[in-house]
C-alpha cells in the first residue's frame, strides 16, 4: 500500500476510536451509522474543511502542512508517538521498487554481544530479524532452533514470525496478547519510517495472510515503540521466568537495537533461572 493510503487508513482508524462525548461534542440519541465520529465532525475539530479532511483519508491530498498535522492530532487525541507517527505518514515521498540491502552486523556491536556471556543479549534488524544473539538469549527465546542461523543471512529468525506462527515462542509468552500488541505497534512505526522496504512489506502480508490475529492487530493501526518491557515467560525448561527486556540503540548502527534480558528486579526465582540457562547457554 502507497503511503498516501497508510495515511488514510492511519486517520480512518483513530477516527473509529473516538466517541463524540471523548472530544465534548453532544452525543445525539440517532443511530450512527459509523463508528467513533463522522469525518465532518473531526474535521470541525481540527479546523479545517470536510472536503479537504475527505481528501486526506482517500489518499489524494499530500503535503499536509504542520499546523494542520498539529490540529488533526489534536482532534484525534494522538499521543506523543502517534503524532510522530502522523507527521512521517504525512511527509514521505512514494516508495520506491528497490531491494534493500541485507542488513550487516557491526563489529562494535558484535563485541559488545561476546562480552555478555551471563546476561542474555541478542541483537535486531529494524525488521525484527535476529541479526545475532548469545547463548544465553537463545537458550531462553530460542533452543529448539539452530542457535547459528543468524550467522546466515538467509536463516535469520525473525521474532514478528515466531511469536505470531511459532507455537513454541507463542507458548512462551504467559501474556501472549500483550506482547503480540506491543510487537506489532512497534512494527507500525518501523512501516511509517520505511515505506520503501519491500521485505518489510513483504513480512508484513505474510503475517496478514497467515495469522488472523494479526491481521487484527495491524488493521487498528495502534503505535507503539518497544523500549522495554517486563514479561512472564513460561520456559520449557526452567518453568516461569519474570524478565525485564531493555532495548538498546547502537550509536553506529540506529536501525538495530540490542535486547538485554535480565530477571525482572527483587526476583530472585527468575534470577535463579536465568543462572541456570546461563550455563546451559
Amino acid at each position: 500500500m502507497g503511503v498516501t493510503g497508510q495515511l488514510g487508513e492511519f486517520l480512518r482508524a483513530r477516527r473509529s476510536r473516538l466517541r463524540p462525548e471523548d472530544v465534548g461534542l453532544p452525543a445525539f440519541p440517532e443511530r450512527r451509522r459509523v463508528s467513533g465520529l463522522r469525518r465532518e465532525e473531526l474535521a470541525h475539530l481540527a479546523g479545517v474543511s470536510p472536503s479537504y479532511y475527505t481528501r486526506l483519508e482517500q489518499g489524494h491530498a499530500v503535503n499536509a502542512s504542520e499546523a494542520v498535522l498539529n490540529a488533526l492530532a489534536g482532534a484525534l487525541h494522538l499521543d506523543p508517538h502517534e503524532r510522530a507517527h502522523l507527521r512521517e505518514l504525512a511527509g514521505r515521498r512514494p516508495r520506491t521498487s528497490c531491494r534493500p540491502a541485507p542488513e550487516r552486523l557491526h563489529s562494535m556491536t558484535r563485541e559488545l554481544i561476546g562480552s555478555l556471556p551471563d546476561v542474555p543479549a541478542l541483537v535486531l534488524g529494524r525488521r525484527a530479524d535476529v541479526l545475532a544473539w548469545n547463548g544465553p538469549a537463545h537458550a531462553l527465546l530460542a533452543g529448539h532452533t539452530d542457535r547459528t542461523a543468524p550467522e546466515r543471512a538467509a536463516d535469520r529468525p525473525n521474532l514478528t514470525r515466531m511469536l505470531f506462527l511459532d507455537p513454541h515462542t507463542r507458548d512462551l509468552y504467559a501474556d501472549w496478547p500483550r506482547k503480540a500488541r506491543a510487537v506489532v505497534g512497534n512494527l507500525r512505526l518501523v512501516a511509517g519510517r520505511h515505506p520503501e522496504d519491500a521485505l518489510l512489506a513483504a513480512l508484513i502480508g505474510e503475517l496478514s495472510m497467515n495469522s488472523p490475529e494479526f491481521a487484527t492487530l495491524w488493521g487498528d493501526h495502534r503505535v507503539r515503540p518497544c523500549e522495554g518491557e517486563e514479561y512472564e515467560l513460561r520456559h520449557p525448561l526452567v518453568g516461569p521466568v519474570a524478565v525485564t527486556q531493555h532495548s538498546l540503540v547502537p550509536p553506529h548502527s540506529p536501525q538495530q537495537s540490542v535486547v538485554l534480558i535480565t530477571a525482572a528486579a527483587g526476583d530472585d526465582g527468575s534470577r535463579h533461572a536465568l543462572e541456570r540457562l546461563t550455563r546451559s547457554g
